[in-house]
């Protein structure tokens, strides 16, 4: 009943948004005791950002590891704090290394031609893994710890909107799989 709770505007297809974001967070001058890292795309067709990286790619990880790269000293002096990565289950369908097992980095911001939505969404969420887990070996000895969640399957959004056919599949599988 005592929560303050104030909205900022933050669009991570934008790094200049982010930046933004953070410097005016940064101005206030208030602790940061947990930051929940959950905007997604789902389905999207191929589009390169203002900052020429693919959309899907850059909303869904490299903004959220931007944000908390720059809010990470603020983290640190609010301790006890945490940070939360809202994964998928879809990440475990998806490599990001090449056939000689070295990060491919080509595979994170594809080409249209090399672009399937489906991968890049599940690029993506390994991403939010690979940094949680190693954002939580660098700073829990600091008391900020981070995890990664999966949220549930199926849990009802509008996030396959961009396409008919991921409506349609996940309207078949809603009453086959678990939900809140």
């Amino acid at each position: 009943h005592k929560a303050k709770v104030e909205a900022m505007t933050l669009d991570l297809a934008s790094l200049q948004s982010v930046q933004h974001f953070a410097e005016t967070f940064k101005s206030k001058n208030v602790p940061l005791h947990i930051l929940i890292c959950n905007a997604a795309v789902f389905g999207a067709p191929w589009c390169l950002t203002e900052d020429d990286l693919e959309s899907t790619f850059q909303v869904n990880h490299l903004g959220h590891f931007y944000l908390v790269q720059l809010l990470q000293d603020v983290l640190c002096r609010s301790s006890p704090a945490r940070v939360v990565m809202v994964s998928s289950e879809s990440h475990r369908f998806t490599d990001i290394k090449d056939s000689s097992g070295k990060l491919d980095f080509s595979l994170l911001s594809p080409s249209k031609k090399e672009y399937w939505a489906m991968l890049a969404y599940n690029r993506s969420k390994l991403c939010n893994i690979l940094f949680s887990n190693e954002l939580n070996r660098r700073l829990s000895p600091h008391g900020v710890t981070s995890n990664s969640v999966h949220p549930g399957n199926m849990i009802y959004s509008s996030i396959h909107r961009n396409w008919w056919v991921y409506t349609l599949l996940f309207t078949l599988a809603r009453p086959f799989t678990k939900s809140m």
